[in-house]
């Protein structure tokens, strides 16, 4: 599972033009589930995104969590981010996972964030969506 998380001041994500899930300042989560994933690594790494010190206070620019600062998390599923890279030009899906496995993980993703009591928006999982975002910083991570 890998997550590359965007530090922003806003972030929207659409479908057919209509916006399906919005947040001012949080965390975008794009969020890729491999083949050999599990609640567990979901679970796991909703704490991590929750927790992750990469918001600025007074004394040091990466000093506060989402869960400090008070901010909201947007999801969205991204399969091609656990695509095969390593050969040729074009990428490899076999080590994705399929989609009645990735999107019940998504949803404990999901779950889990919003367990921590942050607030929660969500993309649709498996549209073409188009994602808006103002990165703040920019200040980009990629969790695994």
């Amino acid at each position: 599972m890998r997550a590359l998380l965007q530090r922003v001041t806003s972030a929207r994500v659409e479908v057919s033009g209509e916006t399906v899930g919005a947040i001012d300042r949080g965390l975008l989560v794009l969020l890729g589930i491999a083949r050999d994933d599990g609640p567990g690594d979901a679970e796991r790494l909703a704490k991590r995104t929750l927790e992750l010190r990469i918001f600025p206070d007074a004394d040091k620019p990466m000093n506060r969590s989402l869960l400090d600062v008070g901010g909201a998390v947007l999801v969205v599923s991204q399969f091609t981010l656990c695509a095969d890279t390593s050969r040729g030009r074009r990428p490899g899906f076999s080590t994705t996972a399929p989609p009645d496995v990735a999107e019940p993980l998504v949803e404990a993703f999901v779950g889990h964030c919003r367990e921590g009591g942050v607030e929660v928006a969500s993309g649709r999982f498996g549209a073409d969506m188009q994602v808006h975002l103002v990165n703040d910083g920019p200040v980009t991570f990629l969790l695994e």
